[in-house]
Formats: structure tokens, sequence, C-alpha cells
């Protein structure tokens, strides 16, 4: 009602208007590969082509290309950028793959003490955990019986 006052602003943000997050610009959505067979059993090279800043997120993402298993083409996917990522950079995804900066491998094979980001919680979900800027998780032990890794969280949390 006209009578009543002002209209409050709680009650204004539902409207639209000035309220809006502005999303028009965003890249997309930053994901690891799927697993698939080349990471499974070996590793699949690719180079990252961009770094490039997201309107609405604190890290960089990163444009990687990389060759289809199958066809003859290429497959960009967007990752989130970790510190030291340079364009031009080969990195390399599988179990197979080095420890180095960018390259993406099984958190099982990797040391105690590694610092890691852009962490998966359950198996293909292509990175949930530790991925906002300057963000890192630290892997704390492996427990071989029950095939398990520990690891410690940015917010201090073990999990």
């Amino acid at each position: 009602n006209s009578r009543d006052g002002r209209r409050i602003r709680s009650s204004r943000k539902g409207a639209g208007s000035v309220f809006t997050a502005h999303t028009q610009h965003r890249k997309g959505a930053a994901k690891l590969r799927s697993l698939d067979f080349a990471e499974r059993h070996g590793y699949i090279r690719g180079v990252v082509k961009a770094i490039e800043h997201d309107s609405g997120r604190g890290a960089p993402i990163a444009e990687i290309r990389f060759r289809h298993t199958h066809k003859y083409k290429t497959v960009t996917e967007t990752v989130i950028a970790p510190e030291g990522l340079y364009t031009g950079q080969s990195i390399y995804c599988g179990a197979k793959a080095e420890l180095a900066i960018g390259n993406v491998l099984p958190v099982g094979l990797m040391p105690e003490g590694s610092s890691v980001c852009n962490l998966e919680s359950k198996v293909g979900d292509r990175g949930t955990l530790a991925r906002a800027g300057g963000c890192y998780a630290t892997i704390i032990a492996h427990n071989s019986e029950e095939n398990r890794t520990r690891i410690k969280l940015p917010s201090g949390h073990k999990v």
C-alpha cells in the first residue's frame, strides 16, 4: 500500500533491479577433467592457453587444451589456476604424472606434507575443496589398510 510508508530493503531485494548479480561476463564452471582411461592408467598432456580473471571469483582460472582421446580434435577445459601456473606450460593429468605445480594426480600417490588445491571430496566430482584464491589443503597421512587419506583443509578441519 502507498499509505504504509517506505518498503523495507529486504522486501525490495526480490524484485531484481540493482540487487541482481552481474553474471553475464562469467567464463563458466571451473572443473577438473572427467576421469577416463588415460588418467586412470597413465597420463595425458595439456597445454595452458590462457589464465584469466573470472568475475565473481577470487581465484584466476586457466584454459587448458587437451587432445581428444578418440577423435582428431582438441578439448578445452577450464580449471582453477594454482599459483605458479603460466601460459604455454605443459601440465600432465593422470596416475603416472609426476608431482609438479599444475599437474593433476591421485591424492593417494602424493607424499605426506604436500600442498594441494582443487581437491575432489568424492571420486569423480571434479574438484570441490580448497578452490578459493590462496587456499590450499595439506596431506597429513595415508592409511593403506582403509585406502583413505587424511587431509587438513584451509579451515583447519581434518577430513
